[in-house]
Formats: C-alpha cells, structure tokens, sequence
C-alpha cells in the first residue's frame, strides 16, 4: 500500500491558462485541448492520433466512421459497389464535393493522392494500409515503377475503381482513414515535389482541402483555429463556425482551463481526479470506451534487448494491476495487445504478471538477480500518466529484478522522430485502432512495417499475417490471428500495459458528442449551444 501511496503522489502540474486569444464569445464556436503540438497537417505523413484529430477537419476520405457505430459511411463518395469476387470496388463521387479554394474534387485527385502516399520517396510510415489495393505493395518498396498496373483507375471525374489483391472484406473501414484522404496536387506542387516531406504546403495560407472545415490559423504551441467550409458539400449542415484546438500537453493545465471556461472539451483528465468529479460533477465526466493499448517497445537491436528472454523477463515483471489501481481504474489491464472483443476478435494466449518466471529469465540471459545489466533509458512524451506508468514500472524492474533504468522525457515532436528512427532503449507507446478489426492492431509488427519500430523480424508472423489478410472466411482469420499474437508475445518486442479509454471533461453546451470507440469525431456533426 505505501508504494501505491507513492506512486500516486507523482502526478505534477504546472498551470498555465491559456491567453485572451483563447477565449470566444460565438457560441458556435467548439475549443478542445488537443494535447501535443501538431508534426504537420499533411494526412499522408502524419502518425499521431492528436495529429489526425485536426486533419478530420480539413479533409474527407470516399467513406468516414460513423462514431456511433464505427461503420462506414458515405462521405466524398455518395455510393459503392463490389463485383461478385470481391476484387473490385467501384465509388461514385458526389458531384458538389469541391475542394477549399473552388476546384472540383475528382477521381484523379484520389488517384494522384494515391500514388503520392504509395511513392518511395514520401517515405510514409501508413502507405501499408493501401496494400490491399493490387500492385501496391510492390509500387511503395520499388519492386515496380509502373503505376499504371496498380489496381487504381479513374474512369472518369466522378468514378473511382479500385482493384485488389484479394478479397478484403474490411475494405471501407481503411478506405475511411487519413492516409486515404486526397491532397490537392496542385497546391503541393507549388511549393516542391508532389513526393516531398514537410514543405509549406501545409501551412494556413497555403492549405487546401475538401473537408468542413479550413484552416485559419496555426500559432505553434498555443492554438490552431479551423473555420468551416462554405464550398464543402454538405457545408449546410454544418452548425458550428470554428473549432480551436489547443496543442497542450500538461492534463493539468487542460483541466485548469476547462473549469475556467476556456475550453469545451479536455484531451485528458488526470485519474487521480476521476473520484472527485464522479462525486461533484458528474455530468461533466466522460469516460468512454476507447480502441487503444499503451504498451513498451523494446529496441530488439540493442543488447541486451536482443535476447527474447530479456524482453521476455521484462514483460512479466510488471503488475498491472497496480498501475491500474494507481490509474484509478480508469484503464484496464493488457496482458496480449490486442483489447479484448476487437470486430469480436479476442486473444486466447496472455502474457502473466510473474516476478518469479521474470527473474528466472533474465538469470537464464545471463544476468542472475539483475548483476551485470546494462543500464537502459525509457522514453516518453510529456504528460503525467506517462511518468506515473513508467516510474512505477521502473520501481517494480528495480525492487524485482535488481536492474536500473532511466527515463527520459522529451518534446512530442522529438519524441515521435526517435521512435521513427527506432532511436531508443525502451520507448513507452500507445495505439488507437484505426478501425474496428484486430489487423489494425497486428499488422503493424510485420517485417519493416512502417509502424514496426521495434527492428523485430519474424518471417512466420509475417505469414500468417499475409495469409489472414487474403482469408475471407471470419473464423479462419481469427484462428491465424490467434497465432501471430502469440508469437508477438512470445517474443516480446513489446510489452502491452493497459487498454485505453477515452477519460476527459465535456461541457454541457456541446451536443451530439457521442462516445467513439476509435476516438475520431467529425466536428461537422457537432454544435454547441
């Protein structure tokens, strides 16, 4: 009990309200705390769930979730058909779907966009999530130069056909996702090439998109401010006149600022303050399922992180238990990484929370009641819940295993290019499910998959992977399923900690803010009164 006393004595805060430019007197105006400073506002590079929660504004896919039912919807495209076999899907684009500065959206614009995203040379760590489509696998590891034999055709202005690879049941799901968005070509050309990373495109006075809202503003570190869209299609429809995001990472702060009246909606909520808000304030508490496992990955580079049993040992030296009690129980114990009932998908195989097997593994490593280990360094973003997490993970290896590591705390933006660049010991992560299928979840640990970052490789993981991905039938899928997450634990390249929710303050002027278990909201659906 005092090391639970402890550790929740951890949570630190440093509040700073946000300035007068914060505040709106329009009542139709949505602000939410976002978090973390934005990498860029380029859909088909972006990685960070914070990241895609402004671009859902600017620009819209052929289909979007549903945030009630994480179904897909109709969006740019009004309508889609398939052909019996299941490899050709045909979308029918709206005829009013215009882009920001007036040009027509067309299906060349989804082709080109395609292309782009599938070019080598952008380097985006999503462009697997088009690998269904025929060919493009092989166009985005330059196994073929063509595109013209990828399975993308442009019929005509309002008719986009997609060939695949093999019968993808789950297809409009990850049709509906940010990397799927169109770019406007014309726009990124005139700032470089259409393969080009981090240009100014993307910048307020430059950006063009196709979704409800646009950009006005970007002030780095304070505020981004999206207005809506009077060419968007359904721009009638759409109630609210802005939304503003605040790129704030301290919960602290955020929560702050909320009972001031600055802002509508937190990212986050500390846990520490869940108990008083369900005692005096419950009508301001969301706690809402949430697709999304907060897990370890280890550097399977670098000794001694290269030997399974290691990893191994560190993933069963940890109570999770206690971190959730420490959390307040408001997130789960994860012992696969998979969150349970994923499309009705939930593992069979768990990694167990043993000090006793953790200690026999790293003295079979070589390393006998934690003498000779190196010390290794966890990285993480800012916010508290991290450090929470990681400190009592860092006590419990300690006090369990005799070994010693060090965390590291840096800016969000470093901190994603370090994971990119797999320039870490340990780095503390987390995943929010694109969609509602536990492939969203595994297909990331693939041979150097994009979202990989851990330099792990194993060829029978890779196929059962591929080979679920071209099953049709729902039980054969899941049975191969079973087996590459059980390899993925074995293993251990990662070390899942706990299940998400989705834990923040709601004010009661919004309306229609429906709990979304991907965590995405279409602010076209929302209004404020």
């Amino acid at each position: 009990m005092r090391f639970l006393h402890l550790l929740a004595l951890l949570f630190l805060s440093a509040l700073q309200p946000f300035g007068p430019s914060a505040l709106f007197a329009s009542s139709s105006v949505l602000r939410i705390g976002n978090g973390a400073e934005p990498q860029d506002m380029d859909p088909q590079t972006m990685s960070a769930y914070t990241d895609q929660n402004i671009a859902i504004a600017l620009f819209e896919g052929l289909v979007a979730i549903d945030e009630a039912t994480s179904q897909p919807v109709p969006a740019v495209a009004e309508s889609w058909d398939t052909s019996p076999d299941g490899l050709t899907w045909t979308f029918r684009l709206r005829a009013g779907a215009r882009w920001s500065n007036g040009d027509p959206v067309t299906a060349q614009d989804f082709a080109t966009s395609f292309r782009r995203i599938l070019s080598p040379m952008l380097g985006a760590e999503y462009a697997y999530m088009l690998y269904p489509v025929k060919n493009a696998g092989a166009f985005n590891t330059g196994k073929l130069s063509d595109f013209a034999q990828v399975g993308v055709a442009a019929p005509d202005a309002r008719t986009l056909v997609l060939t695949l690879e093999a019968p993808t049941p789950h297809l409009l799901s990850i049709v509906a996702q940010p990397m799927w968005f169109p770019v406007h070509a014309p726009t990124i050309l005139r700032f470089g090439k259409l393969d080009q990373r981090g240009t100014a495109w993307t910048r307020p006075e430059n950006i063009v998109g196709n979704g409800a809202f646009t950009m006005k503003s970007w002030e780095p570190n304070r505020q981004i401010t999206v207005e809506k869209n009077p060419l968007y299609w359904d721009a009638a429809g759409t109630r609210l006149d802005a939304v503003v995001f605040f790129p704030n990472d301290d919960i602290a702060t955020d929560e702050r600022n909320f009972r001031a009246g600055q802002v509508d909606i937190t990212y986050d909520i500390l846990p520490e303050k869940i108990r008083a808000y369900r005692k005096n304030n419950p009508a301001a508490l969301r706690i809402d399922p949430l697709l999304e496992t907060f897990f370890l990955r280890f550097n399977t580079k670098r000794p001694p992180l290269d030997n399974p049993k290691v990893r191994a040992a560190l993933a069963r030296a940890i109570n999770r238990d206690l971190i959730a009690r420490v959390l307040h129980n408001s997130r789960t114990p994860a012992r696969f990484y998979t969150p349970p009932n994923t499309g009705g998908y939930t593992c069979a195989t768990a990694i167990p929370d043993d000090f006793a097997a953790a200690r026999r593994l790293l003295a079979e490593a070589g390393y006998p009641k934690g003498k000779g280990f190196p010390k290794l360094d966890i990285q993480m973003n800012n916010d508290a819940v991290n450090r929470t997490v990681l400190e009592a993970i860092q006590e419990m290896w300690r006090r369990e295993l005799g070994i010693s590591v060090t965390i590291t705390n840096k800016e969000y933006r470093v901190y994603l290019d370090a994971q990119r660049a797999i320039d870490f010991d340990i780095s503390r992560s987390r995943w929010v499910g694109d969609f509602n299928d536990p492939i969203t979840f595994l297909d990331m640990f693939v041979t150097n998959g994009g979202q990989n970052q851990t330099h792990w490789s194993n060829a029978e993981y890779d196929r059962l992977i591929a080979e679920a991905g071209r099953a049709s039938d729902r039980e054969k899928r899941f049975e191969l399923y079973q087996r590459a997450e059980k390899i993925l634990l074995d293993e251990a390249p990662i070390a899942p900690i706990f299940f998400g929710t989705r834990s923040y303050l709601i004010s009661p002027r919004v309306q229609n803010w429906v709990p979304s278990l991907l965590g995405i909201h279409r602010y076209q659906k929302v209004w404020v009164e």
